[in-house]
C-alpha cells in the first residue's frame, strides 16, 4: 500500500497542451450559454412579434374577405407604402434579399426594416394584393435579430448568427413549422453549404417562437391526405413525372417574377407610377377572373384543394400571374405561400388528369415547387413532414429530389448563393438566374 507522502505535487501540474484545452472548453461552454441566452431572447421578443403579425393578418385578410370593395383602393395603398419608405429613406430596400446578404455579404439592415414591412404587408393584404406572409417574417425577423446584435455589441459573425437566428423565429411564429424554420435560414443562405454554427440558436429560437404562438392561440397549418396510395415502381414513376414538371414550373415561376420586375422598372422609372400601376393590373385582372381567389395569400385556396380535390385548370398560372404583378410593382409580403398556392394547384389538377390521388399530388406539387424556387430540399422534406404528416415520406423524398436538381440554378432570391454544382461535385460559387 503507497502512503500518501509519496504522491508528489508536481504530478498533478498540468502541461501546456492540456491547459489549452481546458481553456478551450470553457470558452465553448462560455460561448454555448451566451448562444443559449441570446436565442432564448430572440424567440421571445420576434415570436411575441411574429404572433402579433399572424393576428393581424388573419384580422386584415377576413376584412378584405368581409368587404370585396377595399380591392378598388390597392393602388393608393401602393402609393402609401412607397411614400413611408421614402420618408424612411429606405427607398432601395430590396426585401429579403437584402435579409440574405447581410449574412453572408455584410451588408446593412436597418431595424427600420422591421416597422415598414409590419405595416406594408399588412396593407397589401387589406387591399387585395396576391402576396404571401413569409418574407415579412423573414424580413421581421432579420432585422429585429440583428438589432439585438447592434444593442449588446456583437461582432459581425455573430451578427450574422442572429439574423439567421431571428429569420427562424418569425418564421417558426408564423408558420407553426419549427423544424423547417430552424434549418430554412441556414439553408438559404448559400446552397450546398450550411451555417452550423448556428444550429442551437435556431433551433432555440424557433421552438421558443412557436411556444409563444402557441400559447398565444395561434394553430400550427396541417393537412389531411385523404389517399396515400402504395409506394411501388409505377406510383413512384407518376411521382417523379410530378416532380420534374413541378420543377419546370418553379422555373416559370422565378422567370415570371424576374421579368415582371425588370418590365416594370424598365416602363415605370419612377416607383411611385411603378406601384399606382401595378395596383392598377392586379384591380383589372381581378376583373377578368371575377372573383378574388387568387388576391391574397392563399392558404385558404389550398385548404380547399385538400379538401375538394378539384382546382381550375389555370389556376396556378393565373396566381403566378398575381403575384408578379403585385409584388414585383412594389408591393409588399413574400413569395412563399404563393409557390405552395402554385404548387398545389398544379399538383391537384396533375392528380385529377391522371386520376392518381389528387390530394396526394397537391402536398406533392407544394413541396417540389417550393424545393425548386427556394432550393432548400432538407426545409422541403421537413415542411412536408409538419405540414402533411409522415406517412407520404417516400413520395416527399423522391419528389424534392427531382425537383431540387431539375430546377437549375434558377431561384427567387438573386442574392441566395449557389456553392455546388446541383450536378457534378463542383464548387461553383454563383447566384442563382
Amino acid at each position: 500500500m503507497l502512503k500518501p507522502s509519496a504522491f508528489k505535487l508536481s504530478e498533478f501540474k498540468l502541461n501546456a497542451t492540456q491547459k489549452r484545452v481546458i481553456q478551450h472548453n470553457f470558452h465553448r461552454m462560455i460561448s454555448a450559454v451566451k448562444w443559449v441566452v441570446f436565442s432564448i431572447v430572440s424567440g421571445i421578443l420576434i415570436g411575441a412579434a411574429g404572433t402579433l403579425f399572424s393576428f393581424s393578418m388573419t384580422f386584415v385578410t377576413n376584412t378584405r374577405l368581409n368587404h370585396p370593395w377595399l380591392i378598388w383602393l390597392l393602388p393608393i395603398g401602393g402609393l402609401v407604402i412607397v411614400g413611408c419608405y421614402y420618408v424612411l429613406h429606405d427607398q432601395n430596400d430590396t426585401g429579403t434579399n437584402l435579409v440574405i446578404s447581410a449574412i453572408h455579404s455584410g451588408d446593412h439592415l436597418p431595424l427600420r426594416m422591421a416597422p415598414l414591412i409590419f405595416v406594408s404587408t399588412l396593407l397589401t393584404h387589406l387591399l387585395g394584393g396576391s402576396a404571401g406572409r413569409e418574407g415579412a417574417a423573414l424580413q421581421l425577423g432579420g432585422s429585429i435579430g440583428n438589432g439585438i446584435g447592434r444593442l449588446f455589441r456583437l461582432d459581425e459573425k455573430d451578427k450574422h448568427v442572429m439574423i439567421m437566428c431571428g429569420m427562424s423565429a418569425a418564421f417558426s411564429s408564423l408558420f407553426g413549422t419549427p423544424l423547417a424554420a430552424a434549418i430554412f435560414s441556414m439553408e438559404v443562405v448559400t446552397v450546398g453549404i450550411m451555417h452550423y454554427s448556428a444550429l442551437v440558436p435556431c433551433v432555440i429560437a424557433a421552438l421558443v417562437a412557436h411556444g409563444i404562438a402557441s400559447l398565444a392561440g395561434i394553430a400550427p397549418e396541417t393537412f389531411v391526405i385523404a389517399q396515400i396510395p402504395d409506394f411501388n415502381v409505377i406510383n413512384a414513376v407518376k411521382i417523379s413525372l410530378l416532380a420534374i414538371l413541378c420543377a419546370l414550373v418553379s422555373i416559370l415561376f422565378c422567370i415570371t417574377l424576374h421579368g415582371a420586375e425588370f418590365c416594370y422598372k424598365h416602363f415605370f422609372k419612377n416607383s411611385f407610377l411603378r406601384i399606382f400601376v401595378g395596383g392598377c393590373i392586379v384591380i383589372l385582372l381581378t376583373l377578368l377572373v371575377k372573383d378574388q381567389t387568387y388576391n391574397g395569400a392563399g392558404m385558404d385556396f389550398i385548404a380547399r384543394c385538400m379538401e375538394e380535390a378539384t382546382v381550375r385548370p389555370e389556376a396556378f398560372l393565373l396566381k403566378i400571374i398575381f403575384t408578379a404583378a403585385t409584388l414585383c410593382a412594389g408591393f409588399k409580403g413574400g413569395e412563399i405561400v404563393p409557390s405552395f398556392f402554385t404548387g398545389a394547384a398544379f399538383g391537384c389538377l396533375f392528380g385529377n388528369l391522371l386520376g392518381f390521388s389528387p390530394t396526394l399530388c397537391t402536398a406533392v406539387g407544394m413541396i417540389s415547387v417550393f424545393c425548386g424556387v427556394t432550393n432548400c430540399p432538407i426545409t422541403s422534406l421537413l415542411i412536408s413532414f409538419e405540414l402533411f404528416g409522415y406517412e407520404g415520406v417516400p413520395y416527399f423524398l423522391l419528389s424534392v429530389a427531382f425537383s431540387y436538381m431539375l430546377s437549375g440554378y434558377f431561384g427567387l432570391y438573386h442574392s441566395q448563393k449557389i456553392m455546388y454544382s446541383k450536378f457534378k461535385t463542383n464548387y461553383i460559387n454563383r447566384k442563382t438566374l
